[in-house]
């Protein structure tokens, strides 16, 4: 029964798997969590300068 099923090779799909791991680990994520903190201490300040 195991011949039966095809074979595929997977080694570019898993460097393509790997290279998206390592994108989102290294640079959307950390670019996201920096924006995101940024935005809310400008909404911070912003509404500091405005209210008190």
């Amino acid at each position: 029964m195991a011949d039966d099923m095809p074979r595929d090779n997977g080694t570019p799909r898993r460097r393509r798997e790997l290279l998206t791991f390592l994108f989102l680990c290294v640079v959307l994520f950390p670019a996201l969590s920096i924006a995101l903190i940024g935005s809310y201490g400008l909404a911070v300040w912003i509404s500091h300068a405005m209210g008190g």
